[in-house]
């Protein structure tokens, strides 16, 4: 059984994935390819917005984003306490201060009633310059962008929505990466849209944004390619990576969230008396990165993992360790405690087999095996 199900996206992809590359290989032009600007435009529209710039990842994506926002030393920068490094880590790579934010129990994104609560404080101490918000979409699911734009809004607060999980999902129709100043997403292979490798996407409305984001990824480029009009950095998507997201694209827009919808449906009717399973709001739909379930302790979680792994189950632990815990960030002095729901998520959270191609029976096996394992507890 696969946890993303990669392979067997493959082999239903395989016929025009393959024509993709080779043609790309035929025809030569591997950096900056007309297949990037394709993919741009069709991403753009897809989200609901003008610009879609390619990079080489998620994580230039955010730190490109954070550039174009000014951020730098004496900043602060607000990020949920549960979610990849790499959210946090851009922020400290532009020489700016994470200020992490505990997040709700139950759709584990950016908590917004703690969110205002962490403005506040920093405000009254005076010691960082409040300067945005980097608000995540986690496991598929969008934040509450709607409560956190008015936070923004109220603060004055740049608002960069990490959509890196999230892409494919909406609120009441509107896709995610279209909620923020400007918004980030990631092609890692086990994201909802995702390359042969690495690769990212930033979007935005801004025309001025637009034109730093295509300058910075390519060395600070001008008028031309020896043209460098500021510092930048070297972050483009492979022409071959444009060619295999096309494919793929068309497949998660004509079928494949329908599936991921399924798989999730599936799992909720078998699991809702079983486990804690995920919350999705109303009028939202998730693309289900992930479909995470909550035991009520870390030793029932683990336990778990290892009976499933028994049972030739994959299964992930998204994310065993709070942000504010993590060895690189032991110079903000944050101590266990301080962050409650995510310190709590991380010893009870666990991450089940879910992708497109996710048989009924796979499905089965995986429902029952839980169930069988609870219940004789």
């Amino acid at each position: 059984m696969e946890f993303k199900g990669l392979k067997a996206q493959y082999k239903a992809l395989k016929d025009k994935i393959d024509l993709a590359m080779i043609r790309t290989a035929l025809e030569g032009n591997f950096i900056m390819g007309k297949q990037v600007s394709e993919l741009e435009d069709s991403l753009a529209e897809y989200v609901g917005v003008k610009h879609c710039i390619t990079c080489a990842n998620g994580t230039d994506a955010l730190t490109m984003s954070l550039m174009y926002f000014g951020v730098k030393k004496g900043d602060a920068v607000f990020v949920p306490d549960f979610t990849f490094f790499s959210s946090a880590e851009v922020v400290s790579f532009l020489g700016a201060t994470p200020v992490f934010v505990d997040v709700d129990q139950y759709t584990f994104n950016i908590d917004p009633k703690k969110l205002k609560e962490a403005i506040t404080m920093v405000k009254k101490q005076g010691k960082y310059n409040p300067k945005a918000i980097i608000a995540v979409d986690l496991f598929g699911l969008c934040a509450d962008y709607y409560r956190i734009k008015q936070i923004a809004k109220e603060y004055d607060l740049l608002l960069l929505e990490d959509g890196a999980q999230g892409f494919g999902s909406t609120i009441k129709g509107d896709a995610a990466c279209c909620f923020g100043d400007i918004a980030t997403t990631s092609f890692f292979p086990a994201k909802p849209l995702g390359c042969y490798g690495d690769g990212g996407a930033v979007f935005t409305n801004d025309d001025a944004a637009d034109e730093y984001l295509r300058s910075v990824r390519i060395h600070g480029k001008g008028s031309h390619k020896y043209d460098n009009v500021r510092i930048g950095i070297n972050s483009r998507l492979d022409t071959i990576q444009a060619a295999i997201l096309q494919v793929k694209f068309q497949a998660l827009k004509e079928y494949e969230l329908d599936a991921l919808a399924e798989a999730a449906a599936a799992y909720t009717e078998s699991l809702r008396n079983v486990v804690a399973i995920p919350t999705i709001p109303r009028d939202y739909r998730s693309s289900w990165a992930q479909y995470t379930i909550a035991l009520k302790n870390e030793q029932q979680r683990n336990n778990l993992q290892i009976f499933l792994k028994s049972k030739g189950i994959p299964t992930m632990i998204y994310y065993p360790k709070a942000l504010h815990m993590q060895g690189a960030f032991k110079y903000l002095e944050y101590s266990s405690g301080d962050y409650p729901i995510t310190e709590k998520l991380c010893k009870c959270v666990l991450s089940l087999p879910i992708h497109p191609y996710i048989t009924k029976k796979e499905l089965l096996k995986v429902t029952d095996m839980i169930t069988t394992y609870i219940n004789r507890r």
